[in-house]
């Protein structure tokens, strides 16, 4: 009996099974007993690192340590300012990676502090109040409408109890509960309908219950176990920096290897010298400002989003969007409004819109009227409390003007038949004009059995059997569209009925019409998911829902057509009966998920990681953490989100906004773009450096000493680097397919672009080095020498410089206007330029630098080398456009 599963097992099965007693509970002795070996009833703690932790953290990086031990050298050999700048790098990166770690709340934590405070449970045969805590498997508990069940609980008890477990299975509606034995077998959590949940609302009714399972062994502690076990997931752009902090570090170790060694070789050079010499390939060669340059284009993407209500909780993140192939949401409260509206009338035996049906005469009147008396929803500061069912019933009303308060004054209710799922009608009676009139609402098909007369356009007429046909075909035609169907009666009756009981009181009905129901969609999500789709990215639904429900919402989404309703639609229960490789093998087949529960959507998001696929996941609910943490990227709800959710997330829509997302989307594609602009610019000025002092040292020529290194890398490596993090994005940036998890900074035309503008910078310095030699203005040789590396060390600069304007796009020209559109950039441009000339223009700063002050011929040419490669880019530009025309069609559009 122990692997027979609770939902399956009776009362006395279950009471024997966990030894306790329906009457008289457990006695106060065993539940301490049991408490003490089985912990309190809530959920662990995640494991945390302080700030000192998080601090030290940032330095596990192979790149950040040769940064260090450059440092350190530079200053034990008296280049003091070369370290100072080099640490300052690395701390600041360091600083930005411990603010943006120590914002992140703790889902664990959300998940504990959402335990209930209270729990009314049977100990030594009383009823008394205890902390939910100090709930132990056997205990039983009362539940009552208001209350959130403290525990898992097998119902043993049952009265019109109904649960909302939205944030738990992603059903829209109440469940109604019963003590009854269930004979399915393999049920999904939102079918198990005698078991009660941790966490979830009793709206509706009153219960008993014997607990189950209490803290991690609850289904809440089950989804924390799985938010403990599941490892953050690296994001495309820390993999991608990861990767090119890896091979830089190789290539970085293997130059500077390779010079020390060839300059000890040639016997000119001390081994002081040659260290030095390597530290300034290291320095040359390590893109020093790339940490923060990443961080600061992610931080202003980030503000730009926020404008937009799409909160980022972790850097990466913004990023991660941009290569976004899949985003699977949840649909209740992410695709829908989680709010049940009255959609359909069905009065007359027609069909209406309850949207664009106006005035509310004759019979619609009579409908409008018992939608509101037949209803137990409680209108308060806050809203309406009740069932979502009845509280649309209400708000229908209200959307049509009318004074139900003087309704409710006229006609109060003065007694009532509660609702019950075994014959699934509710009763009310109230005083009419002429005697009293009885309001009823139920099932449709248990309605019509009881109603012998129907209203049609203010006039009662016999209910025939052909009417009553087409009335059933409605309803079925309603359901198909996955709307709830409530049907109306009433009949009048001279005085209130002795007996309140079925027999008496719901027979002899006259039918009124039917309300079909639905949690509708968001307006703006179906023009959300075709901006999406144009973009390459698949929209899934993935629901605890039920499968028609869920196919009829995404049909109207435009996640699915019509024709694929039967084969791209699967259940939690299909998934199960499948093996992970047949899944594996048809993922790319379902575009909904209905009935699943938190370890298939887990499972979802596994299989099209294998696939390489980037993918993003979006909700609400307890249910979708688990996921939401797994995915590339978690999207929370800011508003209706849970805590837990949230907490999973790395971003959060504040308005809810399912657009959001697409908005998005857009700026992770710009981020990745401009990041790789100025990686590109970076990286091919760094290439340039390292060739320039490689080639000077095996020349036996004067190098580039650290400092200039440092100073062109401070002047070019920020400002100008910082103005391509917010350049505009480029045209049909959303018309491309997603770059998927595969590409990287280097992809595009990006990499080989790095190497031929880097070889190019480096061959002009050394032209223009070379060309100061042959022809010196000072006859002088130590002369000649100092005014070719002054020389060298400007033309780099300035060269460096103008080549940002390049790097705007790979392939696309910058001759014009577009070239100049970011003011910050060009502002920087400007700004870094005048810096640049400075320590060569002001004469005490030329001994700091070891540079010599330059003639206006001597300048002349530093400017036609330096702008030169502007209009050599822009011509090999122009030869690639013509050779790949079709290649880069859609890359690089200006």
């Amino acid at each position: 009996m122990a692997d027979k599963p609770l939902y399956n097992q009776d009362n006395t099965e279950v009471l024997s099974h966990l030894q306790t007693d329906a009457s008289k509970g457990l006695s106060s002795s065993e539940a301490n007993k049991r408490l003490e070996q089985n912990g309190a009833n809530q959920l662990n703690e995640a494991k945390s690192t302080n700030l000192v932790q998080k601090f030290i953290n940032q330095f596990k990086d192979l790149m950040i340590a040769i940064l260090l031990a450059a440092a350190i050298v530079a200053a034990f050999t008296g280049e003091v300012v070369d370290a100072i700048f080099i640490l300052a790098i690395v701390i600041i990166n360091a600083i930005f990676g411990v603010f943006q770690e120590a914002k992140a709340e703790d889902a664990i934590n959300a998940l504990k502090e959402m335990s209930t405070p209270n729990a009314s449970v049977i100990r030594d045969g009383k009823e008394t109040s205890i902390k939910s805590t100090e709930l132990v498997v056997g205990d039983i508990v009362r539940l009552e409408a208001g209350d959130i069940v403290p525990a898992d609980v097998r119902l043993i008890e049952s009265a019109s109890l109904q649960v909302e477990e939205a944030s738990l299975t992603g059903e829209s509606v109440p469940i109604n509960k019963s003590a009854e034995t269930l004979q399915e077998t393999d049920l999904p959590l939102g079918d198990r309908t005698n078991l009660g949940f941790m966490n979830t609302n009793v709206t509706y009714g009153r219960g008993v219950g014997v607990v189950t399972g209490t803290g991690m062994q609850t289904e809440i502690g089950h989804i924390a176990g799985m938010l403990e076990a599941t490892d953050e997931t690296k994001t495309p752009l820390q993999a991608n920096l990861a990767k090119l902090g890896q091979v830089l570090t190789y290539l970085i170790l293997g130059i500077a290897v390779v010079t020390f060694i060839v300059g000890l070789a040639r016997g000119k050079e001390t081994i002081i010298d040659m260290l030095l010499t390597s530290i300034s390939l290291a320095v040359a060669a390590i893109p020093e400002g790339l940490p923060a340059i990443v961080t600061i284009t992610l931080a202003l993407g980030t503000t730009r989003m926020a404008a937009r209500h799409a909160l980022v909780r972790k850097l990466p993140a913004v990023e991660t969007l941009g290569s976004t192939d899949i985003i699977g949401s949840d649909k209740t409260g992410t695709l829908t409004q989680n709010k049940m509206t009255v959609e359909k009338l069905v009065v007359n035996t027609e069909i209406s819109d309850a949207a664009t049906t106006e005035e509310l005469t004759g019979t619609y009147a009579r409908l409008a009227d018992i939608l509101a008396l037949n209803n137990d929803t409680k209108r308060t500061e806050n809203g309406f409390i009740g069932d979502p069912t009845e509280t649309a019933l209400i708000a229908f009303n209200e959307n049509h003007g009318r004074d139900l308060d003087k309704l409710f004054t006229e006609m109060p209710r003065v007694a009532e038949i509660p609702f019950d799922s075994e014959r699934k009608l509710m009763s009310t009676v109230h005083p009419a004009p002429t005697g009293y009139i009885i309001t009823v609402k139920g099932a449709p098909d248990e309605l019509l059995k009881r109603a012998t007369r129907i209203e049609i356009n203010g006039e009662i007429k016999p209910l025939s059997d052909d009417i009553r046909a087409k009335l059933l075909s409605i309803n079925s035609e309603l359901a198909t569209q996955a709307l709830r169907v409530l049907g109306f009666a009433y009949k009048t009756v001279d005085q209130i009925p002795g007996n309140l009981d079925t027999e008496t009181v719901e027979q002899e009905l006259v039918f009124t019409g039917f309300v079909g129901m639905i949690d509708p969609e968001r307006p703006e999500v179906a023009q959300a998911v075709a901006e999406a789709k144009a973009a390459g990215i698949r929209p899934m639904m993935i629901t605890g829902d039920h499968r028609d429900t869920a196919a009829a919402i995404a049909i109207r989404l435009g996640i699915l057509d019509e024709a694929d309703k039967e084969t791209a639609v699967i259940s939690g229960s299909d998934l199960d009966a499948m093996s992970e490789e047949q899944f594996a093998q048809n993922v790319h087949k379902y575009k909904v998920y209905a009935r699943v529960a938190p370890e298939h959507k887990v499972k979802i998001v596994n299989a099209w990681q294998k696939k390489g696929k980037v993918v993003a996941m979006t909700g609400d609910g307890v249910n979708d953490a688990p996921a939401l943490k797994t995915a590339d990227i978690g999207i929370a709800m800011g508003i209706t989100g849970t805590e837990v959710s949230k907490g999973a997330s790395d971003m959060v829509l504040a308005d809810d906004n399912f657009a959001t997302i697409v908005h998005a989307v857009e700026e992770g594609r710009k981020v990745f773009a401009n990041i790789q602009k100025a990686l590109q610019y970076l990286l091919a000025s760094n290439l340039a450096e390292v060739i320039a002092i490689f080639v000077m040292t095996l020349l036996g020529w004067n190098i580039l000493a650290p400092i200039m290194i440092l100073w062109i890398n401070l002047v070019t490596d920020t400002l100008p680097a910082i103005a391509l993090g917010i350049e505009p994005a480029e045209k049909g940036i959303m018309k491309n397919k997603p770059r998927g998890r595969g590409a990287s900074f280097l992809s595009g035309g990006v990499g080989p672009a790095i190497i031929w503008q880097g070889i190019l910078q480096a061959v002009i310095v050394l032209s223009v080095y070379g060309f100061a030699l042959a022809a010196p203005v000072h006859p002088e040789v130590h002369l000649a020498h100092q005014d070719a590396l002054t020389m060298a060390f400007m033309t780099l600069g300035l060269m460096q410089m103008f080549n940002a304007i390049n790097v705007k796009s790979v392939y696309g020209s910058m001759i014009g206007p577009q070239a100049f559109q970011n003011k910050m950039f060009n502002w920087a441009l400007l700004g870094s330029v005048i810096v640049m000339a400075a320590v060569v223009v002001i004469p005490g700063l030329n001994p700091l630098f070891h540079v010599s002050h330059l003639d206006g011929y001597q300048w002349a040419i530093v400017l036609v080398a330096g702008m030169s490669i502007i209009v050599i880019v822009e011509l090999v530009k122009l030869i690639q456009r013509s050779i790949f025309k079709k290649r880069i069609n859609n890359i690089g559009k200006i």
